[in-house]
């Protein structure tokens, strides 16, 4: 009961967007003819009534919907909302600046004495207000579109260096490719983007590939239809894998324990037929011309997220005077257990970069710094290094705006020299 009473109370408050920002187009359309006035409101209207019955579809459907667990289709339902939510909000700011300064004027002519001050110019002018906010709406309409259409398909290839003065030497110049969050439940069945991603990965020709969790949304059987595709991928040493939040299943509804447990076992079997060997808090010891440097791979340990992962368990047996990589999925780990340990670096994804960021000036600006201290690149404290890989796929929404998916190229270096992008 209480969910419907709050389904009844979100669409009167979309209702209620629906008209006031309605009353900002007709203000901002009111010197268009009147025909033109007429398609703009048919247009408004049909597609605004289509998205509430769309919405209450989906409510009525949900059952259904989520037993089908197509990911991709509920993700498309969310991006089409916010395609037309989205430049709503901004038509209602700016509707609602000229309604301010309107008031404020009737305000001020209420309140002086005498006969009102004609200032040379009718207020109905103050639709140009409206006319710059129906005009800036088409920004986020667009960023939307390129997103979900371009923006998820449009890898973009990090490069950095990583120097250590104890690296060995037999490993200078070691070429590592680091992918994360794969979300492989959110693409939809056919398109080419994964196998675009495996494609740009092998050109690169690591020698080892590591991807740092969340390979589904929830389910195993989500990764089933790109096994061969991601056996593809190339390395000269070896490909190794973790699991991240969204792996343990635990945010799908599950008939038993067994049953959630059966899952996990099966996606732990999808790593393996891609070739990757799944690291579950250990280390394993690479060699490479009599030297050698210590991978390790926790499972998910997150501040706000699951806490499966055990460093201690991961450290046991190792030598600790090698070059260490730690591939732990939650960047927020790096903060809580693992600075102090002297792992030279670790790799890290989760974050997303939000799917959504701005460039200016060279920097970049993006919702997940409001949540992460640590979301995206690179970070060092003394000798110890945090990399946090901004996602291969994408959960939620369909797509990337301002925050491409990427595919990190690390390579490590013999020296002293700070690090760099």
């Amino acid at each position: 009961m209480r969910g419907l009473l709050g389904f009844v109370v979100f669409l009167v408050v979309l209702v209620l967007i629906d008209l006031y920002a309605y009353k900002g187009i007709h203000t901002a359309v009111s010197g268009w003819t009147q025909g033109g006035r007429r398609a703009v409101r048919l247009i408004y209207w049909a597609l605004s009534i289509g998205m509430l019955a769309l919405l209450v579809w989906v409510a009525v459907s949900i059952q259904d919907l989520r037993s089908t667990r197509n990911h991709s289709f509920m993700f498309s339902l969310a991006a089409l909302f916010m395609l037309f939510f989205l430049p709503k909000l901004v038509i209602i700011l700016f509707h609602g600046l000229e309604d301010l300064v309107e008031g404020g004027r009737w305000l001020f002519d209420k309140l002086t004495p005498g006969d009102p001050v004609s200032s040379g110019e009718p207020i109905s002018r103050l639709r140009f207000i409206s006319q710059v906010g129906l005009a800036l709406s088409a920004i986020p309409f667009a960023g939307v579109l390129y997103g979900i259409t371009h923006g998820r398909r449009n890898f973009r290839v990090e490069r950095l260096h990583i120097s250590a003065p104890h690296l060995p030497a037999a490993f200078d110049g070691l070429r590592i490719v680091q992918i994360s969050d794969l979300h492989l439940g959110s693409f939809p069945s056919g398109t080419d983007i994964v196998r675009k991603g495996v494609d740009l990965i092998n050109e690169e020709r690591p020698d080892l590939i590591l991807f740092t969790g969340d390979m589904v949304n929830d389910y195993a059987d989500e990764a089933e239809s790109w096994v061969d595709t991601l056996k593809d991928l190339q390395a000269r040493i070896g490909k190794f894998s973790i699991l991240g939040n969204h792996d343990y299943s635990d945010y799908a509804r599950w008939d038993s324990m067994d049953a959630k447990k059966a899952n996990l076992e099966r996606l732990k079997r999808h790593h393996q037929a891609m070739g990757f060997r799944l690291m579950l808090d250990e280390n394993t010891r690479i060699e490479r011309e009599g030297e050698a440097i210590t991978l390790l791979g926790v499972q998910n340990w997150g501040r706000r997220f699951q806490q499966y992962g055990d460093l201690a368990r991961t450290l046991q047996g190792h030598d600790p005077s090698t070059f260490r990589i730690l591939m732990s999925h939650d960047p927020t780990h790096w903060e809580e257990q693992v600075l102090g340990t002297g792992i030279d670096l670790t790799l890290s994804g989760h974050t997303h970069g939000a799917q959504f960021g701005i460039t200016i000036a060279g920097q970049t600006y993006s919702p997940a710094q409001w949540v992460y201290k640590r979301w995206a690149g690179l970070y060092t404290e003394g000798a110890q290094h945090l990399y946090v890989n901004r996602g291969f796929g994408f959960i939620g929404f369909p797509g990337r705006v301002g925050m491409p998916p990427e595919i990190t190229v690390i390579e490590l270096r013999r020296g002293s020299e700070a690090p760099r992008s």
